[in-house]
């Protein structure tokens, strides 16, 4: 719409464009959440070998081996193989950082509501 007034007799035409502007922007927002969730199913919880994941985090194999045996990277070990979930490895690498990244304020909620238990009073009778 240009710069132009509007009379009382143009509020049907103007409520109409807004109405389909704002379900337009919905199916689009829509759209976009559909190919987000895709994409976190497509990176959840996928199994690598040591290989893998010491190309994943750009560490040498060696570096990776000896942290693995002493537990200080998230995996485990079945059988004669290692196990590591890339999930896993990035939460690790996330906590590992020197800058934190920030929490979404449902983490946070949930990180409160964790830390905080009431605890009983004793009472003496």
């Amino acid at each position: 719409m240009a710069n132009k007034t509007l009379t009382f007799n143009d509020l049907p035409q103007v409520v109409a464009e807004l109405r389909d502007e704002v379900v337009g922007m919905k199916v689009a927002l829509q759209d976009l959440q559909k190919g987000q969730t895709k994409q976190r199913m497509e990176r959840v919880r996928r199994t690598m070998n040591v290989e893998e994941a010491a190309d994943y985090l750009r560490m040498p194999l060696n570096t990776l081996y000896m942290k693995l045996q002493k537990g200080e990277v998230p995996g485990s070990k079945p059988g004669k193989r290692w196990v590591l979930f890339n999930d896993e490895l990035d939460k690790w690498l996330e906590v590992k950082r020197k800058n934190a990244v920030p929490m979404t304020t449902e983490e946070e909620n949930d990180a409160i509501l964790a830390s905080h238990r009431r605890k009983p009073k004793t009472c003496e009778w």
